[in-house]
């Protein structure tokens, strides 16, 4: 379908914004048998849905290509969250820019008050979330009764979320004669009982492909291992090196640490989650669309409603707990036509179930090892060496300054000047255990076949880290680094191996190590044969319920468990030792990003 057959302020709008073309899902919505009717859509995410109802619309709404007057709302449009709400509205302001219709949001975590003014003002398009509409509507400052057509934004997620009795208070109040157009990226059985309920001789329109990943975005998945999470994801961001890129945890909790984490490295971060206010949000929000900065830290609160247009990157830092969440994550890339990469961190233990998952939405994904620092270098030096080849507009003044440093020192120092000034700005990539030439050769040399388990009385809790557990355990047990095999990180302790022949070895070093009296904290940390091996002991630890030993409890707000603890990466904490050994504290690297 082409614009022209678009009432002419929308025709108009969408060719001042860039389009081109319709997206199926609009084009579909335009067509003229679902012009009038009540629709019911399903529609992948990233697809153009907004602007599709708002086409969608636009036979209730414009008379002669503008707003009639009217009192009450002539349109309602209804969102789960507040972030998906707002950007509803701002894509509805572009949309109808010129037909002076007047478009109020209304949403929890803003002020009400101002809202109440704003729709006593008189409002044309309402949009906003179920429980502030229904609280709006009860105080009797939103009056339904001129209603011609309401929208059910991701509808799925709203009955999902508990909103039922909002949504069927909302629209009992409402005319009988009003168009419903209801969308849903799925359609389970409350969906189908709701529009049965609310909606006569509905169109059914779905562009939603059998394949269901995204055309546009390309997906990795990357093994690493479960202690190198935080540097392969400090690496994916070097190499991939995005305009703008969304990391999403399980977490709050996880978040804000990995949030610190990138932002004491060197990355301009934000951090989104349920424990932000609205005006945080917005904020954080704000400084990725003005490049303030580059990377967004958040839960799944912000998988849907979410559309920044230079986001190229998504990092799923933790295990999305289902086929769908991975859509929704995913799907803040790829938008209206670009291209974007979503990337899985994997660790070894978890690649079965992530490789089940991508069966189950139908994306083919290609697995990678994370990217080394020889990797990322290369790419740096070809992004170097294309910006600083690039043509430049110089005024007088800058040519001038170039020449008098070009009196006082080479060319080649000038360009090496360049160079550096270029690589200290950005943050140094990370060494990876698992990717590291001791760990290849630890899964694939002779001699690991037959090994001895040993545990330390440190875990994840003290801060236990394989960058300092490594070196220590040489020092203890007076053995190479070739001779430690894997090694498991829990809770409160931490497994590894040891080659038999050289076990009885190590134990005698290790015992003669823990009595000496230097006082350095290493020397505290007890080391011991295994009674089980890791996979046996993890398997106790289920038997022992929920909230056995080591184990915490599930139904964090922000989503389920996941696979990764985020923790700093200094060395074990100091007040273990009670004597005056040194901590292993890293030096925070600096510069911007």
């Amino acid at each position: 379908m082409t614009f022209s057959q678009l009432p002419q302020p929308l025709s108009d709008a969408l060719t001042a914004q860039g389009y081109e073309n319709l997206t199926p899902v609009q084009a579909a919505v335009a067509e003229a048998e679902a012009r009038g009717r009540d629709l019911v859509v399903s529609a992948q995410t990233g697809s153009g849905k907004t602007v599709a109802f708002g086409i969608a619309m636009s036979d209730e709404l414009l008379a002669d290509s503008s707003i009639p007057y009217a009192e009450a709302p002539l349109a309602l449009a209804i969102a789960p969250t507040r972030e998906l709400a707002q950007q509803v509205s701002r894509e509805l302001e572009w949309l109808y820019g010129k037909t002076g219709a007047r478009i109020v949001t209304c949403v929890g975590g803003m002020d009400p008050v101002r809202e109440r003014k704003a729709l006593e003002r008189g409002a044309t398009i309402v949009v906003g979330t179920p429980g502030r509409l229904r609280d709006h509507l009860e105080r009797g400052k939103l009056d339904l009764s001129a209603l011609r057509v309401v929208v059910l934004d991701e509808a799925d997620e709203m009955l999902d979320m508990g909103f039922r009795e909002d949504l069927e208070e909302l629209l009992d109040a409402s005319p009988e004669t009003r168009r419903t157009l209801l969308f849903s990226a799925t359609m389970p059985r409350p969906i189908e009982a709701l529009a049965r309920r609310y909606q006569t001789d509905a169109l059914r329109i779905s562009t939603v492909s059998e394949n269901r990943g995204h055309g546009d975005i390309t997906y990795q998945a990357v093994t690493v291992a479960p202690a190198d999470v935080e540097n392969a994801v400090v690496n994916l961001l070097r190499l991939h090196d995005a305009e703008t890129a969304i990391l999403f945890c399980a977490t709050r909790d996880n978040v804000k640490h990995l949030h610190s984490t990138l932002t004491e490295r060197g990355f301009s971060a934000v951090a989104l989650s349920g424990e932000h206010s609205q005006n945080e949000r917005n904020n954080a929000l704000q400084a990725l669309r003005d490049k303030r900065a580059r990377v967004c830290v958040a839960t799944d609160v912000a998988a849907r409603g979410i559309d920044l247009p230079s986001l190229t990157l998504v990092i799923h830092v933790e295990i999305p707990r289902d086929a769908e969440t991975l859509q929704h994550r995913s799907g803040r890339t790829g938008r209206a036509g670009k291209k974007g990469t979503a990337v899985l961190i994997v660790p070894f233990p978890r690649r079965r179930r992530v490789e089940g998952m991508l069966r189950g939405a139908r994306i083919e994904a290609e697995w990678i090892a994370a990217p080394t620092p020889d990797v990322i270098r290369a790419a740096d030096r070809g992004r170097l060496m294309e910006k600083l080849l690039a043509p430049v507009e110089a005024d007088e003044e800058d040519r001038e300054i170039a020449r008098e440093i070009l009196e006082k020192v080479s060319a080649e120092d000038l360009a090496a000047a360049l160079v550096r000034a270029h690589r200290a700005a950005m943050p140094q990539p990370e060494e990876l255990i698992g990717n590291s030439p001791e760990a290849r050769e630890a899964r694939q040399r002779p001699g690991f076949d037959d090994v001895v388990w040993f545990t330390m009385d440190i875990g994840r809790q003290q801060n236990a880290d394989p960058r300092w557990i490594l070196p220590l355990l040489c020092r203890r047990g007076h053995v190479t680094r070739n001779a430690v095999g894997q090694i498991r990180i829990n809770s409160n302790e931490t497994y590894f191996q040891i080659p038999r022949a050289q076990a009885d070895q190590f134990m005698r070093s290790v015992e003669r190590t823990a009595n000496d009296e230097s006082g350095d904290v290493e020397n505290t940390i007890r080391i011991q044969p295994a009674t089980d091996t890791p996979r046996d002991a993890a398997r106790d630890r289920r038997r022992e319920g929920p909230q056995g030993r080591g184990r915490k409890p599930h139904g964090r707000e922000d989503g389920p468990r996941g696979n990764y603890q985020p923790r700093p990466t200094g060395g074990p904490r100091q007040e273990r030792s009670g004597g005056g050994g040194k901590p292993f504290h890293k030096k925070p690297r600096k510069g911007n990003w």
